[in-house]
């Protein structure tokens, strides 16, 4: 018997809303522990991979703040892990020209190259939730959405 059929079958849950918070942290378990391996070959977490990814879709340089906002992890300390990205040579930080009081974070062409090779593992990362249809996804995103909302 998989673990999944045997956490539903001798759990006790409460409600339908205490079974879809037990899966969801199960579910959070199972894609981290998959995902795991492509970012641990390069030394980032997954809050750096966010920031990276953020950094990397800007335009412009971002304060903390901004990339805090954008993160979906809004309990992150997004400084600490700025920081740790620029001693790994993965971003850049500077003070900002328009208010001292902020600086202004970019990627880096080591932290660029980083997310390239990353790019070839999006189909395995996309194959765990090949079971599901677009418009499932779709759908997930949004429920995921609201509930963080």
């Amino acid at each position: 018997m998989s673990l999944e059929k045997d956490i539903h079958q001798h759990a006790k849950f409460t409600s339908e809303r205490h079974k879809a918070l037990v899966n969801l942290i199960y579910t959070y378990n199972w894609t981290v522990e998959r995902l795991k391996h492509c970012l641990d070959e390069e030394d980032v977490t997954l809050q750096q991979f966010n920031i990276l990814r953020i950094l990397r879709g800007s335009k412009e340089p971002l304060s903390t703040l901004q990339i805090r906002e954008r993160m979906l992890d809004k309990m992150s300390d997004t400084s600490r892990l700025v920081d740790r990205l620029v001693l790994k040579g993965l971003a850049r930080k500077k003070v900002a020209a328009t208010d001292k009081r902020l600086v202004d974070v970019t990627i880096t062409p080591k932290g660029q190259q980083l997310l390239d090779r990353l790019d070839k593992h999006s189909r395995e990362m996309d194959g765990i939730l090949s079971a599901l249809t677009i418009p499932e996804c779709k759908t997930l995103n949004n429920l995921l959405d609201k509930l963080r909302g």
